[in-house]
């Protein structure tokens, strides 16, 4: 892993979001060692996929990663209990959100969880603007 800068990009579900994110990170930020943490073999199969260097799946794989991440980068959902239709425990939302890491949330509206101000926004929108900050973290 050398002393790359690690990312830890989490998703649930099918992983969709995760895999966009992730191969972005790739090609937009090549020098950065990237850990996909999925809730689900899914989301964690989906993002390994698209590229990350390493990938493990649920509550406990979330807790280590987030203590070793520099920069954790998911929904908004990753940080809050019984998100994601039930896929984020309590014991991920308070790692992440107890974690050192600087973190990049994508403001999705679901779940029971409105986000005001951010409706009008498209995912490539979203996607575009997280992958800036994190270009701005990382400098």
């Amino acid at each position: 892993m050398n002393n790359k800068r690690i990312i830890m990009v989490l998703d649930a579900q099918g992983g969709g979001l995760g895999r966009q994110l992730i191969a972005a990170i790739r090609s937009s930020i090549p020098d950065v060692h990237i850990i996909a943490t999925g809730t689900n073999t899914v989301a964690t199969n989906a993002m390994l996929k698209a590229g990350a260097d390493e990938a493990a799946t649920g509550e406990n794989a979330v807790r280590v990663v987030s203590r070793r991440a520099d920069v954790i980068i998911g929904p908004i959902g990753m940080v809050i209990a019984d998100a994601m239709l039930g896929e984020i425990t309590p014991e991920m939302a308070v790692s992440i959100a107890q974690s050192d890491a600087k973190r990049i949330m994508i403001p999705f509206s679901n779940c029971h969880n409105y986000i005001a101000g951010v409706s009008d926004f498209s995912t490539g929108h979203l996607m575009h603007d997280a992958i800036n900050q994190l270009k701005k973290i990382l400098t």
